[in-house]
């Protein structure tokens, strides 16, 4: 992906407005859920999606992409390498075609099975630098 597609396709998957945020965590300093209320706090709607976490303020947390009440336009992963490979597979099988991997959260496994799936995904990009 060249850099110019590359900056449409971030422009482009900011157009959509609910997502949801894999990796959310209650501590403030970590980055899953400084974008969580970033994005919540500029009008998109938000899901956190967590296994370990119940709730993110007021907000119910979801275990897995398969349990979000209702569709999203796409996923934002806060997560280690290894646990993104699991993730795009779960975001495949939801019927999620946009993901867009935070820095640190992307591997080549995870970023080709998107490629190979016909998911547009984003990488070695802060999602927080386009809003």
């Amino acid at each position: 992906m060249t850099m110019t597609k590359s900056l449409t396709f971030m422009r482009e998957f900011l157009t959509f407005r609910r997502f949801a945020i894999v990796g959310v965590s209650n501590d403030p300093k970590k980055y899953g859920h400084i974008v969580y209320h970033n994005l919540k706090d500029k009008g998109f709607t938000v899901f956190p999606v967590n296994p370990n976490v119940q709730q993110i303020g007021d907000d119910p947390c979801y275990a897995r992409l398969a349990d979000l009440p209702e569709p999203v336009d796409g996923a934002v992963l806060v997560v280690p390498p290894p646990v993104t490979e699991k993730i795009v597979r779960e975001a495949a099988d939801a019927g999620i075609t946009r993901v867009w991997m935070q820095p640190g959260a992307e591997s080549d496994e995870a970023i080709q099975f998107c490629e190979q799936h016909g998911m547009s995904v984003v990488h070695d990009a802060c999602i927080m630098t386009m809003t």
